[in-house]
């Protein structure tokens, strides 16, 4: 796994990172955003990073279904080579916050398990991310 993970990060910095992810997150996700607990994130269409030291390698973004799968990174503090469903969902009347996210899966042993973990109920934003809430994601500077 921790091959996978190197040759991931080795893409992703070689500028050859379209050969690892699927297809491209919408506009609104890309870019460094903070969520409602104060932790900044920096989202690409091959990386998710939550700062300071977690990055997830994006394999495949399913826009139409707002999930994505991604390969934890090979230095992460915890769960490091494993695998990553996060979903998403839109927000209305939350400004600063547009959108919202769940950890699905975090520490899955493929990408294909971490794609069937569904633990998100978007319906239940407060509490439908394994009875927790979603994380609320606005833009920052």
């Amino acid at each position: 796994m921790r091959l996978l993970g190197l040759l991931a990060l080795a893409l992703l910095m070689s500028g050859c990172a379209s050969l690892f992810a699927g297809n491209r997150p919408p506009d609104e996700m890309v870019g460094a955003f903070e969520d409602d607990y104060g932790i900044t994130y920096s989202i690409t269409p091959q990386s998710w990073v939550q700062h300071p030291n977690a990055t997830y390698l994006v394999a495949k973004w399913h826009v139409t279904e707002r999930y994505l799968i991604a390969q934890n990174g090979p230095d992460n503090p915890s769960d490091a080579g494993l695998w990553t469903r996060i979903d998403w969902m839109k927000l209305e009347g939350m400004e600063p916050y547009y959108w919202a996210f769940c950890l699905s899966a975090y520490d899955a042993p493929s990408a294909e398990s971490a794609e069937r973990s569904e633990i998100a109920d978007r319906a239940n934003p407060r509490t439908g991310c394994n009875s927790f809430p979603f994380s609320r994601m606005k833009r920052s500077g």
